[in-house]
């Protein structure tokens, strides 16, 4: 009887840790997702608008933080330079 819950119970844990787990890679990839389409949204909008991006600008976009792509997103918006997008001046 002792045998037979210890192992429905670690059933259900192992069941409760999959579906957790699904839970989380997909939370994971949404937001990687987001990031990534932000980057490029921003990428080509910094190109449009102040030319081809150098590779310090490029990595600067792939290794920012999702609030750092939204404030770029909006300072782009008002900014004279590619400077100003990410220093706010």
């Amino acid at each position: 009887m002792l045998a037979e819950s210890v192992e429905k119970w670690t059933e259900q844990w192992e069941k409760q840790g999959l579906v957790k787990g699904r839970v989380e890679g997909r939370v994971e990839g949404r937001v990687e997702g987001r990031v990534e389409g932000e980057i490029a949204v921003l990428a080509r909008q910094l190109s449009k608008r102040f030319g081809p991006l150098d590779e310090q600008t490029s990595a600067r976009l792939k290794t920012a933080t999702l609030a750092q792509l939204d404030t770029w997103a909006d300072r782009i918006l008002d900014a004279p330079t590619l400077q100003a997008v990410f220093d706010g001046h």
